[in-house]
């Protein structure tokens, strides 16, 4: 088959060529959840190590909850008041959930030691790359600077490309077509390109749409996003590690965000270089053989996701019910009940993706995860689900919900406060008791419990940055004096930085839980620095409650600034953070001074540098008004347009053969071109660029 693959596409795909491949369908079931599984290798016992991985994290922090339990309760006495009761529940989880990362971390310690073997491979690999709404030339270059790796490292026989669309914007779609046409001119792999008819359940629907047309022509597939790379030497060590274990059905990579300009994206980017690899030990290590998926840089094996992987919709309506949004941890999970090992393999390198610019637009993405996250409480009950996948759910449900148990927590505190400071304590409730009744709060306990908290809450990030020290980290960030100081810094701004994300998000579980769906909408890749007006209208509400806190604290109890001031002043300075962290002038002005340096930045990545040479030489996008009459305007670039369409099937869906019906009633009405597409509708416009013979008909029309 690995001849076959060659043979279709030839060593570079040429414009010439096919725009897809021919047809390999394979079955891919939509899964009853109600039901166990069928068929699969069956389930493997984790080693010993794994579970004593499991005992550090999650025995550690239960015992740190019962610890925090049992001191927050001697600190009330023995008969605590309701508002001292809800602070108590509220303090444990949000307690725990500090602890967890801490104890994480030291399970990281148990993390496997990996190693890619040596021999014969001949598995056929396709890298798959779903884009909506994309820049498309720097996708497309990213794959191109790939498939140039993968031939130097020997793969070309037996991998291809494959970039899946799910554009919808007609201006968009010519913009993709063209590049992709110039792409695959350069690329010295097979590249294809589809671009779906409809967007039926959005990136999974795209991914298992692929799986059943051409499923059956590869053996493992890589799944990117589309600002996100992996080196050729890496995909082939996650292609050896695969085929030398025919129970593992996905591979997981810890990818490196690189790309980042503003002080936000640095910030992500230096953190998650710093911390995150320390961090992927630890899940890599109580995960063991049932670990997650992130949704990209990871390699799947084909049979395995065809047979566990078809996502059923949810019954009800959005946001809990229709498209499963956060796919990744349901596929993950899928696969490890089926009884497929799901790995993160925490020692590979050469895995990069872009960050989220600014704070922003982080929010707007953090908002469609929020709800596919807490979507996730409805498939905690799947039938045979791994304990472990459940445990991935519920964390990735709490990683959202602490917004508000957090912002309860104060908010109960701030009463509880209030009320001790204006009411009058009642010594003698009973009139023939003897002895008065003491109100009990222990203050310092409750300090102590304060520090132990905060402790918990850095001593991660400490070790992260004392572990660099000792690693080409440290030498390849600006030094030790300088990683360390990017690491105070970092924690300064990312104080500021939490109380806004935590109101944000518990606005965003609000809404969710009010029923607003979040909708599909094109990330944001490259930001701009918002204005003051755009910062202030987000933001005001920020400022007004950190300020009205301030004063009334400020008022009746000073004492309580002290441990409340990092909160106030993220709130009160929130406008001022969001603008200026978006700027990439202060961005440059901090890596002049060495500070959230990463080694990608001092020593880039070649595939990184030779895609950002190839972006420069591919077609620039043109989406203006007048975008989609120079293709009727210039023979050339409708040619290259009309090579780039798949053949369309007989049974269109309903909705394109509607549209396609209205447009080629309405362009043979039209007196010229420009008329014509302002008589169309978007969805009119779209199924005229599908239809070769109708793009024809309407580029025959006057100028």
């Amino acid at each position: 088959m690995a001849t076959d693959m060659q043979t279709a596409g030839g060593p570079a795909a040429r414009p010439a060529d096919p725009i897809v491949p021919p047809a390999a369908p394979t079955t891919m079931p939509v899964q009853d959840f109600a039901r166990a599984p069928q068929g699969g290798p069956g389930r493997r016992q984790n080693s010993l190590r794994v579970w004593m991985a499991r005992l550090i994290a999650f025995g550690g922090t239960a015992a740190l909850a019962v610890y925090g339990f049992s001191q927050m309760l001697a600190a009330f006495g023995a008969d605590p008041k309701p508002m001292q009761i809800a602070l108590l529940v509220l303090f444990v989880p949000t307690f725990a959930w500090i602890g967890f990362s801490f104890c994480g971390t030291l399970a990281g310690f148990l993390a496997p030691r990996l190693t890619t073997p040596d021999g014969p491979n001949d598995a056929r690999v396709v890298v798959v790359m779903p884009i909506y709404h994309e820049d498309v030339a720097t996708s497309t270059a990213l794959l191109v600077a790939l498939a140039r790796e993968l031939e130097a490292e020997g793969m070309a026989q037996r991998t291809e490309i494959f970039v899946l669309s799910d554009t919808r914007d007609p201006a968009i779609a010519v913009n993709e077509t063209l590049v992709v046409h110039a792409a695959r001119a350069l690329s010295p792999l097979p590249m294809w390109y589809r671009r779906r008819l409809t967007n039926d359940d959005r990136k999974s629907g795209n991914l298992a749409e692929f799986v059943r047309h051409w499923g059956g022509r590869y053996d493992q597939m890589v799944v990117l996003d589309a600002d996100s790379v992996m080196s050729g030497a890496t995909i082939r060590a996650l292609s050896a590690r695969m085929a030398a274990d025919d129970r593992v059905g996905l591979i997981q990579t810890m990818p490196m965000l690189v790309g980042g300009e503003t002080i936000f994206a640095r910030l992500t980017q230096f953190a998650g270089r710093v911390y995150g690899p320390m961090i992927a030990r630890g899940v890599a290590a109580w995960s063991g053989d049932t670990g997650n998926y992130w949704g990209h840089n990871a390699i799947i094996r084909v049979t395995a996701f065809a047979q566990a992987c078809g996502l059923p919709r949810l019954p009800g309506n959005p946001p809990f019910g229709g498209t499963i949004l956060s796919h990744d941890f349901v596929e993950a999970a899928a696969l490890c009940r089926a009884g497929w090992s799901v790995r993160l393999d925490h020692d590979l390198r050469g895995s990069y993706e872009g960050c989220p610019p600014t704070l922003l637009d982080m929010a707007v993405r953090e908002r469609r995860w929020a709800q596919g996250n807490l979507q996730h409480s409805r498939l905690l009950g799947v039938k045979g689900l791994r304990g472990i996948s459940r445990a991935h759910m519920i964390i990735g449900i709490m990683g959202f919900l602490m917004s508000p148990l957090w912002l309860a927590l104060i908010l109960v505190g701030l009463i509880l406060s209030a009320t001790v400071l204006l009411s009058t304590p009642e010594y003698f409730p009973n009139a023939y008791q003897l002895f008065p009744d003491w109100p009990v709060f222990d203050s310092r306990r409750m300090l102590w419990l304060f520090a132990l908290a905060m402790a918990l809450l850095l001593l991660p990030k400490f070790i992260a940055t004392f572990r660099a020290w000792a690693r080409p980290l440290a030498r390849n960030s600006g030094g030790r004096v300088r990683i360390f100081a990017s690491a105070i810094f970092e924690t300064i701004l990312s104080a500021l930085i939490a109380p806004v994300q935590m109101l944000v998000q518990t606005r965003q579980i609000f809404e969710i839980l009010s029923g607003r769906d979040s909708g599909w909408n094109a990330q944001t890749r490259a930001g701009s620095m918002p204005t003051w007006g755009v910062v202030l209208r987000h933001h005001w509400a920020h400022v007004a409650l950190g300020a009205g806190t301030l004063i009334v604290l400020a008022s009746f109890s000073p004492a309580q600034l002290i441990w409340l001031s990092p909160i106030l002043a993220g709130l009160i300075l929130s406008p001022v953070t969001s603008r200026l962290s978006a700027s990439p002038v202060f961005g440059r002005w901090a890596r002049m001074r060495g500070l959230l340096v990463t080694p990608e930045e001092r020593d880039p990545p070649a595939i990184l540098t030779e895609a950002t040479a190839i972006a420069r030489a591919l077609p620039q996008a043109d989406t203006g008004p007048d975008s989609l009459l120079r293709l009727g305007r210039d023979a050339d670039l409708l040619a290259r347009h009309v090579a780039m369409l798949a053949p369309l099937p007989e049974a269109l869906p309903r909705s394109v053969h509607l549209a396609r019906i209205t447009a080629e009633a309405k362009i043979a009405h039209a007196p010229d071109q420009r008329q014509a597409l302002a008589d169309m509708d978007r969805a009119e416009t779209d199924a005229m660029l599908l239809d070769p013979a109708l793009l024809t008909r309407w580029s025959r029309l006057p100028a």
